[in-house]
């Protein structure tokens, strides 16, 4: 048996792996410190019980437990934790948990516990390891041929209606994600939370695009449309992701062949879509750039550091800032700087270049040329014009 320990705290996963090595040298025990680490040891290894702490950076156990439990159907779940919450307990419940251990964990109680949990997968596997491997491999292979096909690319001369034959018809969700890092753990999370919400709204599957884009098939149950299965993804999603992500999707398909060009279509209507909001970002991440820039209008400010500034990637930061204030980031700071610029110039008898420098252009000749380009005039005759008297 493959048993995988996933907490933060090294101590708590090395007490774990200690007594169940001792007891039960004949499994494997493998560690997780973090839920991303969990997620590739769950996607690359045949694990087949979890042991997990609630609270932990990133993720709670109990949101590990709720994505991965479609695909990895199999698995056993403990939960472990500190705090002898009930909603804890009641939410592990539900969510399949075969049970719920407070820390410190006694060892006798986690060797009962491991012992039974065993001889339960043991039994299960003699009666369900074929039929388990075939399907996995089915639904492998059903998915990369798809997604090939999505991506127009060639199937060497693969028929794919045996893979989709019960689907004469079915809307496509394409799910783009946004970022420069490594998207293992988000892309795990699309593709666990879309193939579950396709399961209880109809039939289909997900397939992988790419390290960015995911799409889903599905054919719905009922007449209703789309429209609720993509807000709950959307619902679920701002949960669950810290980076910008699009929803997209097609009209209802009935002929196979238009899928790659219905695919292409919505990478093309991605371009000019702007992302969806997610966790923090939004409106409260739009005030305290605005924030950060009116404090700092006088030093150099680019989009990239302001966007560094409230962790949000560069294009959804400045797709954000439009939406919300009507105009471009660039024109923003331009015409911050020049209102200040045009205070100073009516009410103080500072140089033209001090000016410059106090609104953020160390080069006067550029600092003119863009007042003039925006007001009509020098900053010059600006001041000569706020200066003369009014008859």
């Amino acid at each position: 048996m493959n048993i995988l320990v996933v907490d933060d705290e090294e101590v708590i996963r090395s007490g774990i792996e200690r007594t169940i090595r001792r007891q039960f040298p004949q499994h494997r025990v493998l560690m997780a410190a973090s839920p991303e680490e969990a997620v590739e040891l769950l996607k690359n290894l045949p694990i087949d019980l979890v042991l997990t702490d609630v609270l932990m950076p990133g993720m709670t156990g109990l949101e590990l437990i709720e994505i991965s439990r479609k695909r990895h159907s199999h698995i056993k779940w403990v939960v472990i934790s500190a705090y002898s919450e009930f909603a804890y307990a009641r939410e592990a419940v539900r969510l399949g948990a075969k049970d719920y251990l407070l820390k410190p964990i006694g060892k006798e109680l986690l060797i009962d516990m491991i012992q039974d949990i065993g001889e339960e997968i043991e039994k299960e596997n003699e009666r369900n390891k074929e039929t388990q491997l075939l399907a996995r491999n089915l639904r492998f292979l059903r998915e990369a041929i798809f997604a090939r096909w999505a991506s127009d690319l060639d199937l060497g001369g693969i028929d794919l209606s045996p893979f989709v034959g019960n689907h004469p018809y079915f809307h496509l969700l394409m799910l783009r994600l946004d970022s420069e890092s490594d998207l293992k753990l988000e892309h795990f999370i699309v593709e666990n939370v879309m193939s579950e919400l396709i399961d209880s709204a109809g039939e289909g599957f997900v397939a992988s695009i790419d390290s960015k884009n995911l799409l889903g098939l599905v054919t719905l149950r009922e007449a209703a449309g789309l429209g609720p299965l993509i807000e709950q993804l959307r619902s679920h999603l701002k949960r669950y992701l810290k980076i910008p992500f699009q929803v997209l999707h097609s009209e209802r398909i009935t002929d196979l062949e238009s899928v790659p060009e219905q695919v292409k279509q919505m990478h093309k209507s991605s371009e000019s879509k702007v992302y969806d909001h997610y966790a923090s970002g939004g409106e409260k991440a739009v005030e305290v750039a605005m924030q950060y820039i009116h404090s700092h209008f006088a030093s150099e400010l680019t989009l990239e550091k302001v966007a560094s500034v409230v962790y949000l990637n560069t294009v959804y930061f400045s797709q954000l800032f439009k939406q919300k204030t009507g105009g471009g980031f660039k024109e923003y700071v331009t015409q911050l700087r020049l209102d200040r610029a045009m205070e100073l110039l009516s009410q103080s008898e500072l140089k033209i270049g001090e000016i410059a420098d106090r609104v953020g252009y160390s080069d006067v000749r550029h600092f003119s040329q863009i007042f003039r380009k925006k007001t009509g005039c020098t900053p010059s005759e600006y001041r000569q014009n706020a200066a003369a008297p009014v008859h």
